[in-house]
């Protein structure tokens, strides 16, 4: 059985040339692989987003598969953001179909978790690994010499509002002491 569907291909990045080339890559890849046949392709225009430094664009694409398998197989690998079913008008399917499709969807989900909880963890181990760099720095900043928090967030390169939570963090651990606008070393 042949399955003839569109599906709306999206990417988002920067500079806008990257996400024009990015484009035409994946694009590229599902007309590479040998069980999608692309038969049309409409590109949009890149197109700045709004309060964002991130440019986007997106393409239709119309594809031929030989089966339901292989349609939801082009959903998990490429990730459209619109598919939508042009031909034949109804699928049959199988419990057998459904079982597969279902697993495999489990699989999927369970995968993506362990990413995203793999992620989390190394976030939370960066975020307490920079806290112990920037209480080293600061306090080899303030060594000899005592520093306001605007001096200090212009040596560390932080933000002074976020540097300003870190160094109430520091006086309530007692680390540092703070003498009208100026920080010091205990």
């Amino acid at each position: 059985m042949e399955i003839q569907f569109r599906a709306v291909m999206e990417v988002l990045g920067k500079p806008q040339e990257h996400v024009g080339e990015m484009m035409k890559k994946y694009v590229d890849n599902i007309k590479k692989s040998e069980i999608y046949t692309v038969v049309h392709e409409e590109y949009a225009d890149i197109k700045k987003q709004e309060n964002h430094d991130m440019w986007t664009t997106f393409a239709e694409l119309e594809i031929k598969t030989s089966s339901i398998e292989n349609l939801v197989g082009f959903c998990f690998d490429f990730m459209p953001s619109i598919i939508e079913i042009i031909s034949p008008k109804e699928l049959p399917l199988k419990d057998n179909d459904l079982n597969m499709f279902l697993n495999d969807l489990q699989a999927r989900l369970h995968s993506v978790d362990m990413i995203a909880k793999q992620v989390q963890i190394e976030n939370k181990v960066m975020q307490e690994n920079m806290a112990h760099l920037l209480k080293n720095y600061v306090t080899v900043l303030l060594k000899n010499r005592d520093l306001t928090a605007e001096e200090l967030s212009k040596l560390t390169g932080i933000d002074s509002a976020r540097l300003g939570d870190f160094l109430d963090q520091l006086l309530d651990q007692g680390k540092i002491d703070l003498k009208g606008e100026k920080y010091s070393l205990l």
